[in-house]
């Protein structure tokens, strides 16, 4: 049987700390989804195309993984129509924790046959929060050690427009 998981959030931008999470969880399932949700709480940089865009561009030669967007309804819904028996979310610091910990019983409650696996990502990207990129980028420090090239290249088009308004 195959192993399922998905693995959702806002990726705006889509990290190097997320892929390495990716990575990791593609140690432990055959197939992961890659849900892109939309969050009420925050204000987007980059559009669910845009991101599904990069994100793809990002696992192209990766294999075991599909980009989705979740429009509307429960997470522990979703899991169970595409046969996901996990859910798979990034923990950085332990201030991570006391959310993720809430939302997992949540989803358990829910989705008893849907289990949270947490995975930390490599040492070396526990303070990179998209939030912090795209500050970084938009006061013009460089951020191509914390994301990918196609990452690099469209949040400079996206500042460069902006600016240009």
């Amino acid at each position: 049987m195959e192993r399922l998981a998905i693995y959702p959030g806002t990726f705006d931008p889509f990290t190097n700390g997320h892929l390495d999470v990716l990575e990791r969880a593609l140690t432990i399932f055959d197939k992961v989804y890659i849900v892109l949700a939309e969050n009420s709480k925050k204000s987007s940089l980059f559009t669910v195309d845009e991101r599904c865009s990069m994100i793809r561009e990002i696992t192209a030669s990766t294999s075991g993984v599909s980009v989705e967007v979740l429009h509307g309804g429960l997470l522990a819904e979703y899991a169970h129509s595409v046969g996901a028996t996990a859910i798979v979310r990034g923990l950085r610091q332990v201030k991570d924790f006391e959310y993720e910990f809430q939302l997992s019983l949540l989803n358990r409650h829910l989705n008893p046959e849907v289990t949270t696996v947490f995975l930390m990502p490599n040492v070396k990207y526990t303070y990179v929060a998209s939030s912090i990129i795209r500050e970084v980028a938009l006061l013009g420090g460089d951020v191509s050690k914390f994301v990918h090239p196609c990452v690099l290249a469209m949040l400079k088009k996206k500042y460069e427009e902006q600016n240009a308004q």
